[in-house]
């Protein structure tokens, strides 16, 4: 595995690889790697052949500066798990490379409020951020396909928006969650979790079943959404939203004459000091 720490040192790299005409796939990660990372290295080693991941956690995303000290960071172990899984670069970039002085690299563009909702209305810029750094390392790499994870549903399709409103000629593919044994979706922030509230965050993946249960049955979204709050608030446990959307829009759908196509739950829950955030389809497919 090849690793690179300077812009131009990758891209020297990825063009004498394109002379070639090989393509190259790209996993952006903030580290802290886990089986749901390494499941979309898999999807793009198996789709590419030039896999490139990222390490860099993104200044510009976080809305708490302590939120960003505590970021996990495991750049070691990290680069172990790639050499392991066959990944053939990976980019581990420093700030100033990333966001150099006297470049502009922020990004003004119609998100069609896709920003305006659950994550971007609890994390006021967090979308900015994130499509300011996805942006960059897409200038930086030229991948012909990106790949990220449904666990991060509203960031996936925030990413697919800026790419159509940019017309930048880059492929979005969302790879399935990756869970632990009792469902509970795999972050890199797990591992700040306490024992309590560790053995307790199967709720999250529970009530998400269990919302689908009811939809089906023919419970009004915004019932399922108000009993979903109440059972996900417990000792210990604080849930924030839970929210029954359009999967394309992201638009709260009241009733069931007004289901969509895709029909998608998505939660977040304090779970002590740690955020933990899920989802799940309840009709339709991605």
């Amino acid at each position: 595995m090849q690793l690179f720490k300077r812009v131009d040192q990758l891209q020297s790299f990825l063009n004498a690889e394109r002379v070639n005409n090989r393509s190259v796939g790209f996993i952006p990660t903030m580290g802290a790697l886990h089986a749901g990372h390494l499941s979309l290295v898999k999807r793009s080693l198996s789709e590419n052949q030039i896999t490139v991941a990222s390490i860099f956690v993104n200044p510009t995303q976080f809305n708490e500066t302590s939120d960003l000290d505590r970021y996990p960071r495991t750049p070691g172990k990290d680069l172990q798990k790639l050499a392991k899984v066959g990944c053939n670069v990976a980019f581990l970039p420093e700030v100033e490379d990333m966001y150099p002085p006297g470049h502009n690299t922020e990004l003004k563009i119609d998100l069609s409020g896709l920003d305006a909702r659950m994550e971007g209305a609890q994390r006021p810029g967090h979308f900015d951020g994130v499509a300011q750094v996805v942006k960059r390392f897409l200038d930086i790499v030229q991948p012909e396909n990106l790949y990220m994870g449904q666990k991060d549903y509203q960031q996936q399709l925030i990413v697919k928006q800026m790419i159509r409103v940019l017309d930048l000629p880059y492929r979005v593919v969302t790879v399935q969650t990756a869970r632990e044994e009792d469902g509970l979706a795999m972050s890199s922030r797990n591992v700040l979790l306490d024992t309590e509230a560790r053995q307790k965050a199967a709720i999250l993946y529970q009530t998400l079943q269990e919302a689908k249960k009811r939809l089906i049955k023919g419970e009004l979204p915004k019932d399922i959404e108000t009993w979903a709050m109440k059972a996900m608030t417990q000792p210990g446990f604080r849930p924030e939203y839970f929210s029954i959307v359009d999967g394309y829009s992201l638009q709260p759908l009241p009733d069931q004459e007004e289901l969509a196509e895709l029909v998608v739950a998505c939660t977040a829950v304090w779970a002590g000091e740690v955020r933990l955030i899920d989802n799940l389809p309840l009709r339709g497919n991605m």
